[in-house]
């Protein structure tokens, strides 16, 4: 059975800031793909790049230079005029941001901006799309629409206000779904219901969804992939049963372990990553985990070396090419390592 054509395919992409003290690569050299109807989950700590990423994919830099494929269905978007890019955002592809506050303005209803947002894409009445805004808060489990699609943003709750941003998200039906930390704010009940709530729209639409997250209970409850970040690049991919069973590169396996666990004793004190991110103003020659990298403090002197100074690459192919299913397996597990934790590991 062949491998159907992905929805997003990243290659070799990069992304730059000037700065007063030289050029940052933010992102450097990532690639990876989704397909319809999966989730892909990016994580990793703050500053490894994951929402510059899902920027990038957007067209949402200014003064950043951009490098690299973006092919979205056969489009490619690196280097699309900016007219170009505002008809396919919104229409092709969405997002949704961790603060819906910010992200919805205070002086316009939210059924104005819902119908606002279908307007410029379909050219369609204020009637009709006022309508259509009403079914969009429906789809999202709003109660009473019509009326709370007359309500003000201040006037919902944090999980509401995450409802309305996904209805404005997918009301002109994308194929692409980019979750920006979407439950970062909202306790666990809420957080559950907005996953829930995302997975179903995904199921009935057969939405491609990105999910960027840095907590690893989310990646293990909604992704079928999972791309690995640090330091801008990406240092692990695999399906999410392999990375939670079998994690292969070292900084993977120590955000596992910094997990709070159930068995773990009132005494025992939280578990950390020793050491500091990286500098992308002056990056290191070879792997940015080697400082912080626990299997190097007893390896023998030319493997600290080989690490050190050679940069390990996620090689191989960017997607997971088996026949996608249901199933969260992924394909052969790949990690930027020179040691990799496991024997068949490709690295």
């Amino acid at each position: 059975m062949s491998v159907p054509e992905p929805v997003l395919s990243v290659r070799d992409l990069t992304v730059t800031f000037p700065t007063p003290r030289g050029p940052v690569r933010a992102v450097d050299d990532l690639g990876f793909e989704v397909h319809r109807g999966r989730t892909l989950g990016i994580v990793g700590e703050s500053g490894s790049g994951k929402s510059v990423t899902s920027l990038a994919v957007m067209g949402l830099h200014t003064g950043a230079t951009v490098t690299g494929s973006i092919n979205l269905g056969g489009r490619e978007l690196t280097g699309l005029p900016e007219r170009e890019l505002n008809r396919l955002r919104g229409r092709r592809m969405a997002m949704i941001f961790q603060d819906p506050l910010s992200s919805l303005h205070p002086y316009y209803t939210v059924g104005e901006q819902i119908a606002e947002h279908h307007r410029v894409h379909f050219g369609s009445g204020r009637r009709a799309a006022r309508e259509r805004a009403v079914e969009a808060l429906a789809e999202v489990g709003i109660p009473e629409p019509r009326r709370r699609a007359r309500e003000y943003p201040h006037q919902f709750s944090g999980g509401m206000r995450q409802r309305v941003m996904i209805a404005m998200a997918l009301a002109c039906e994308p194929e692409l779904l980019i979750a920006d930390e979407p439950t970062t704010a909202l306790d666990v009940t809420v957080q559950a219901q907005i996953l829930e709530l995302i997975a179903r729209l995904q199921e009935e639409r057969g939405l491609a969804v990105i999910m960027i997250t840095h907590d690893l209970g989310v990646v293990a409850r909604v992704a079928h992939e999972v791309l690995v970040m640090y330091g801008g690049r990406g240092v692990e991919r695999s399906g999410v049963d392999a990375l939670f069973a079998e994690p292969a590169h070292p900084y993977t396996r120590a955000l596992l372990d910094s997990l709070p666990r159930l068995d773990d004793s009132e005494e025992e004190p939280l578990r950390t990553i020793p050491g500091n991110p990286p500098s992308l103003l002056t990056p290191a020659p070879g792997c940015a985990f080697a400082p912080r990298c626990p299997r190097l403090a007893d390896a023998p002197a030319e493997e600290r070396s080989r690490c050190e100074s050679e940069l390990p690459l996620l090689d191989g192919p960017t997607g997971f090419p088996q026949v996608l299913d249901s199933a969260r397996t992924g394909g052969t597990p790949m990690a930027a390592c020179h040691f990799p934790a496991y024997e068949g590991m490709t690295s």
